[in-house]
């Protein structure tokens, strides 16, 4: 058996549905999703396998006009994660059209050197007629090797674009074992499924301006793990927010951020939540380090 192995970087603009398609192409949850636009923050590999061939997946932050400096690491991580790529796929969202955001991504994908398909993701909320005005409007902006159409949360047209993924796949030897499925310790797993269940609990009570920081991460003689963190925000009045009536908002967000870990590592997870004001927390650079990302002045 030949082996072949190679990086795709999955780029796009926010809330294109990237985590979504990754975890698709997976088979399996390797990224948290949200409706909250910029959910991922930061890159993460997911592991997919097709026949000979071992996809690297880098799900990478939505790419938009940073403002401050937690937005300027996640575009950085974003467009270094096409760098290393063989293979660069842009997702679109199909619905939202051929927006600003998208145009300035396709002339800055245009002056690549790295191969390009386009992934028109969440076709199914497009009239026919319409995909083919948008298909007409992508087709050869920046030179896209092959342009799909695909729903990657109900999983239409997922395993036609997989095998043309790994199809173009260079030679050579597997990165990861086969039962692999993301490059992510369970230490960073855990603090993204904590902020998952912070972003879909509170849904717009709570700004983007909150993060996840582990304390520790103990192993436990008995098997199981126990994992402090606390939830970093800039006001008290967040804070007030999170830990809600009576402290039954965040004994919620614990209880399910801990159900899906148990599940996740097939074993026992005791978690402890708490949270902390800090306005200046973006400034720290010991959490950009934390949480994956590169300090960008």
């Amino acid at each position: 058996m030949t082996e072949h192995c190679g990086f795709v970087a999955v780029v796009g603009a926010p809330n294109a549905g990237k985590s979504t398609l990754v975890n698709a192409l997976v088979g399996q949850k390797v990224a948290i999703v949200t409706p909250k636009a910029q959910t991922t923050r930061t890159r993460l590999m997911g592991i997919a396998i097709a026949g000979e061939a071992q996809v690297l997946l880098l799900d990478t932050p939505g790419i938009f006009q940073p403002k401050r400096r937690l937005d300027r690491a996640m575009v950085a991580a974003a467009w270094g994660s096409a760098q290393d790529a063989d293979l660069i796929a842009l997702v679109v969202d199909a619905s939202s059209g051929l927006k600003r955001g998208v145009t300035d991504l396709l002339d800055r994908l245009k002056e690549r050197p790295e191969p390009k398909l386009l992934i028109l993701n969440k076709v199914d909320l497009v009239r026919k007629e319409e995909l083919l005005t948008l298909v007409t409007q992508f087709d050869g902006r920046a030179a896209f090797e092959e342009i799909f159409m695909i729903s990657a949360a109900s999983g239409d047209g997922v395993a036609d674009l997989k095998a043309a993924l790994a199809a173009r796949m260079p030679e050579g030897p597997w990165h990861f074992p086969e039962d692999q499925v993301s490059d992510a310790t369970d230490r960073m797993m855990a603090a993204e499924v904590t902020r998952e269940q912070l972003y879909l609990q509170l849904h717009n009570e709570l700004p983007y301006a909150s993060a996840i920081e582990t304390e520790k991460y103990e192993e436990r003689k008995d098997g199981s793990v126990a994992i402090h963190q606390q939830i970093l925000v800039g006001r008290d009045s967040q804070k007030a927010i999170i830990l809600g009536r009576g402290g039954a908002r965040i004994k919620a967000i614990g209880a399910a951020a801990r159900a899906e870990l148990t599940t996740m590592f097939g074993r026992n997870v005791h978690l402890f939540l708490h949270v902390k004001v800090n306005p200046k927390w973006e400034e720290d650079r010991g959490l950009y380090q934390e949480i994956g990302l590169d300090w960008v002045e």
